[in-house]
């Protein structure tokens, strides 16, 4: 489950998850629901592997995040399903999408960064809560 929150002329985004494997997973779904209207219309045809080494959550997720938005800025990959996998090392994960295709996606913000600013992944109630605010 995630859902967005305002944060003055940027965009916060606040994630729930049973486990930490399906709060990244969830976190990469909320960034492109941010970038792209339906995100259901992205088809899952192209596969883009990413591997991060890091023992800090919030670092981690700030890095992954900003890793699925270089794919998109540098090659307009609209991303739509995630699966990650994170240790205490750091994260494997991979994420399917296609390119833009301007006749069928229309773009709901653009995001510009990854912010640090009130950055957090922490345990909450039986399961893990994550918040994270994008520059758009």
């Amino acid at each position: 489950m995630h859902e967005t929150f305002e944060h003055t002329a940027d965009l916060g985004l606040r994630i729930r998850a049973a486990d930490l494997d399906a709060l990244f997973a969830e976190a990469g779904q909320a960034l492109f629901e941010t970038i792209v209207e339906d995100l259901q219309s992205v088809r899952h045809e192209q596969r883009v592997d990413i591997a991060l080494a890091d023992d800090d959550r919030e670092y981690l997720l700030f890095d992954w995040l900003k890793e699925l938005l270089f794919h998109f800025d540098t090659e307009h990959l609209l991303l739509g399903k995630f699966v990650v996998q994170v240790t205490e090392k750091g994260l494997t994960g991979s994420g399917w999408g296609e390119p833009l295709d301007r006749a069928r996606h229309n773009l709901e913000h653009e995001v510009k960064a990854i912010t640090y600013h009130g950055l957090r992944v922490e345990r909450s109630g039986d399961g893990w809560l994550a918040e994270v605010i994008v520059d758009i």
